[in-house]
């Protein structure tokens, strides 16, 4: 049997993956990727999800932050991202706390309002003002070869931020640096989105924090023009342009590290090529897999549920437009103290009571996600995730039905009209609201325990020899990592993907 040769062979055409094959085949690799789905794009993809209704959705990732501007402009990515003037809303009783990032005296009062006086909104500047610094230095370093921890506190250089983010527990800082819950919550979220923790004692809810805040240098949380389907579709094409050969359908089934060869297969059947070097855009689970190793078992922990409005519900507090309130992060029960409540629950296996949650509704930033006639008839979409919903509580039939139902029963309970009176519906007249577990993500998109992060969140810089120069080393010198499971991975960045490639490259 003939085996067809590459320089590069990239298992996976997720994000990660695209921008590893567009480095490479700009620098005149021969590169091939192999997808075993008939599409691209991973878990940053669009997609009409309700028949009939002309919206496209970010079905699973929603938002951008992480992307390095400086990836962009190497690939020549043609990609807009527009910011959210408000930065989010939390309703408490008849009010809430509006952060409006355009009108300083307007979140004065808003913290005025809840908290009863300016020290919460005093801390919360210092705070962000600290963090900010902290992004701007640490950013950079994310396209680099690793440091290590002394290296990387070297380049915080600010000893009270290298405790409070990368030495107490987050939980601890946030609770000495507010008073009120209500804020303490908001700031916590950052630190609980995908995964479980307590962040009174876990540090692996402060690499969470830190790989929010940080972004690209700044922190934001932007709404990519067209959904997360443009992200993919953009690299997708800057790769195939710059002479990759791209294979969907096409699942790897075997990977041999020592030479190269990987089997995979298709519609025609087995098919064997080798590489010069292998890159696996996987989560490492799968990946040991393939390699005949015993994989370890990652935990995904979220509620990701995606929807289309005939139009916005209304709010309890008048004083705020709610084009306003759900064009930011929405949080929904998400204070210190109904953060705690919904973890214990969650740790003893119960689907918490009063789930907290988060939404917002990318059509209004960004109207081209709608068809001209939903446009006009005052649709919006709406994106909702979900915290501290692990995998475990899926195990059992019902567990998604109990799970959504009291996620409604959570964003009705900070309304002034239940959701679903909103929700459009299709021409056949279903509700126009689909929800994804972590099992749900496990089985449609082979994320080992639905992990989002395809495992747990690593710090920035290497805390061993093994960890390699750029992060994406593997036990064998051909095989490397390129996607969310590498250091310096998660979320839709393309980090791994660059640093893959350039550990390729030399």
């Amino acid at each position: 049997m003939q085996v067809s040769r590459y320089d590069v062979v990239v298992a996976g055409g997720g994000h990660n993956g695209l921008v590893a094959a567009a480095y490479l085949a700009k620098a005149g690799r021969r590169v091939l990727v192999l997808e075993r789905f008939g599409h691209l794009g991973g878990l940053a993809v669009s997609a009409q999800a309700f028949p009939g209704v002309d919206a496209r959705v970010s079905r699973y990732s929603y938002l951008v932050s992480l992307l390095p501007t400086k990836v962009v402009r190497d690939l020549g990515l043609a990609l807009e991202l527009k910011t959210r003037r408000f930065a989010s809303y939390t309703p408490v009783g008849e009010t809430g706390l509006l952060v409006d990032n355009g009108d300083a005296g307007r979140t004065e009062a808003s913290f005025a309002a809840v908290t009863g006086g300016t020290k919460d909104l005093d801390a919360w500047r210092r705070f962000y003002a600290m963090t900010a610094d902290v992004a701007a230095r640490v950013a950079p370093t994310l396209l680099e070869p690793l440091t290590d921890r002394a290296g990387l506190r070297k380049v915080v250089a600010d000893d009270e931020a290298w405790r409070d983010l990368f030495e107490r527990p987050i939980g601890a800082v946030v609770g000495e640096r507010f008073g009120d819950d209500t804020v303490r919550g908001v700031v916590l979220t950052d630190a609980l989105i995908g995964t479980f923790a307590d962040p009174d004692v876990d540090l692996l809810a402060n690499k969470c924090f830190l790989y929010h805040v940080v972004g690209d240098g700044t922190g934001d949380w932007n709404v990519p023009v067209g959904g997360m389907g443009a992200v993919s579709g953009g690299l997708a094409e800057i790769a195939r342009a710059s002479g990759a050969e791209i294979r969907t359908g096409a699942e790897v089934v075997a990977i041999d590290p020592a030479t190269g060869e990987v089997t995979f297969r298709d519609s025609a059947g087995e098919h064997v090529v080798t590489g010069g070097h292998v890159l696996a855009n996987l989560p490492p689970a799968v990946l040991a897999r393939l390699l005949g190793e015993t994989p370890e078992r990652p935990e995904g922990a979220q509620l990701k549920v995606n929807m289309v409005l005939s139009r916005l519900p209304r709010l309890k507090d008048p004083a705020v437009d709610p084009r306003e309130a759900f064009s930011g992060t929405f949080h929904i029960n998400e204070s210190r103290d109904q953060l705690a409540a919904a973890y214990a629950q969650a740790a003893a296996g119960l689907v918490p009571e009063l789930p907290p949650a988060e939404v917002y509704c990318h059509s209004l930033t960004d109207p081209s996600i709608l068809g001209a006639d939903l446009r006009a008839s005052g649709a919006q979409t709406m994106t909702l995730f979900g915290l501290h919903m692990p995998a475990r509580l899926f195990g059992r039939d019902g567990a998604k039905e109990e799970a959504l139902r009291r996620t409604i029963a959570s964003i009705d309970s900070v309304l002034a009209e239940p959701i679903e009176s909103c929700l459009l519906r299709t021409p056949a007249g279903e509700l126009c609201l689909e929800a994804k577990t972590p099992v749900d993500l496990e089985r449609e998109a082979g994320l080992p325990g639905g992990h989002i992060f395809h495992r747990d969140l690593s710090w920035p810089f290497a805390e061993s020899g093994a960890d390699g120069r750029w992060g994406v080393e593997t036990a064998h010198e051909r095989l490397l990592l390129c996607g969310a499971g590498a250091r310096r991975g998660g979320g839709v960045s393309g980090i791994p993907g660059h640093n893959a490639a350039m550990a390729v490259l030399g």
